[in-house]
């Protein structure tokens, strides 16, 4: 019997190839896949090539090994269930609905300590989305916003959605949102944002208040040169919370304005780490509990846009590339049987 993993190939070319199914070991477990959620920033980049391919793929997630060269297996957000396990592993394991960081294939091994058996009341499609809640709930602890603050989010994909999501429920002034597609300013408007404005609009914000500009502001656009618009949304003193992972893509940023007489403070938030000031009392299984708890009333049916075979695979990398508005969420499915 064999298994399907997706491969990055070459810019914009991905592959499905047939592999032997693995056997697990004595103290691991064999997972067959139900869904595996698409991040759609980072495997874009991926897909078109725009990634430095020297660095490592993750080195925190021992499933991502090797560097970001072609060829290369990726993805972090496979739900499935344990069908088989080695002889050391405890029987409560077996049968098992469970999520883990790993890349897009019908079926893979693992420890069980790598793996995070789903709660209670959470569906696989839900629990997929796991990475992105995990990010969001990243950036509003590194954004630390405060109340009755004017914050801003730009880009509205998965991540600057969920983040709209948790910060609206944080007693803010106004919470507003730029995003150049309609689609996506809409569904932020419906996950709690106080208002939504194109691009083209977003330059009123940093005249607006006493004092004027914005407190925080995210930039998780993926475009460099969405970070001079963030500049000039803050006011004196104001925090901006990079999300973004922008790959090799470069862009000049004016910090000869008011980024300097300012003082603005710009910041990378990345959740493979957590901030050196919370690591005394965080750890990243309390955040990832934090996050499971921010998916609990998530309206996945309204966010996950495409569920695409994995046979189909090519397909959901062309939509995502095609542009903003064609698609939010990407899931794979893994329904049909594996060839033998």
């Amino acid at each position: 019997m064999n298994r399907r993993s997706l491969y990055f190939t070459g810019p914009r070319t991905v592959e499905v190839r047939q592999e032997p199914l693995p056997d697990p070991g004595p103290d691991e477990v064999l997972v067959e896949t139900r869904v595996s959620a698409v991040s759609s920033g980072t495997e874009t980049l991926l897909y078109r090539g725009e990634m430095p391919r020297t660095l490592a793929a993750d080195e925190t997630i021992d499933a991502l090994e090797g560097d970001l060269s072609y060829p290369l297996k990726y993805g972090y957000a496979a739900v499935g269930d344990i069908v088989s396990a080695g002889a050391g592993v405890d029987e409560a394991w077996r049968d098992r609905t469970v999520f883990a960081f790993t890349p897009h294939e019908s079926h893979f091994t693992a420890s069980p300590a790598d793996l995070v058996p789903l709660p209670e009341r959470i569906s696989a499609e839900t629990a997929a989305l796991l990475p992105t809640a995990e990010t969001a709930t990243g950036l509003v602890m590194d954004g630390r916003p405060r109340v009755g603050e004017r914050v801003v989010v730009f880009g509205a994909g998965m991540i600057g959605l969920v983040t709209t999501r948790l910060l609206s429920q944080f007693p803010l002034d106004r919470l507003t949102v730029v995003e150049p597609a309609t689609r996506r300013r809409e569904m932020a408007g419906r996950l709690g944002a106080d208002e939504t404005l194109t691009p083209e609009r977003a330059a009123s914000i940093g005249g607006r208040g006493e004092p004027a500009g914005a407190d925080l502001a995210y930039e998780l656009s993926g475009q460099p040169a969405t970070l001079d618009d963030a500049i000039d949304a803050v006011g004196y003193d104001g925090r901006i919370i990079v999300g973004s992972w922008y790959g090799r893509k470069r862009a000049e940023t004016d910090l000869g304005g008011v980024f300097h007489r300012n003082r603005i403070d710009i910041s990378s938030s990345q959740v493979s780490t957590l901030a050196p000031e919370l690591r005394g009392r965080w750890t990243n299984e309390r955040r990832l509990d934090v996050a499971w708890e921010r998916l609990h009333g998530l309206d996945t049916d309204r966010l996950v846009t495409h569920r695409i075979p994995i046979r189909d695979a090519a397909e959901a990398y062309r939509v995502l590339d095609g542009g903003p508005e064609n698609a939010l969420q990407v899931l794979l499915t893994y329904e049909e049987p594996p060839c033998v």
